[in-house]
C-alpha cells in the first residue's frame, strides 16, 4: 500500500526535511519537499481532499 500524501509530508518532516505549498487550486495542490537546507528535492502534486484540507490548516512544515 503506497502513503497518502499527507504521510509523505508528514514523514519528510519527520526526518528533519522542509516542505511547502508551491500551487493551490480548488481541486489540486502541488507541495515542494526541500533539503534541510531548502534546496528543492522533489514536488508533490495530489487532489487528495485529506490534503487540500490539511493544506487549508498548515501550508508549510515550518507553519504552527
Amino acid at each position: 500500500m503506497s502513503e497518502t500524501a499527507v504521510e509523505v509530508l508528514e514523514r519528510w518532516e519527520a526526518h528533519g526535511a522542509l516542505w511547502r505549498l508551491c500551487w493551490r487550486s480548488e481541486k489540486e495542490a502541488v507541495v515542494d519537499l526541500c533539503a534541510c537546507t531548502g534546496e528543492l528535492m522533489d514536488q508533490v502534486r495530489s487532489a487528495d481532499p485529506e490534503l487540500l484540507a490539511y493544506l487549508d490548516r498548515r501550508r508549510s512544515s515550518e507553519d504552527d
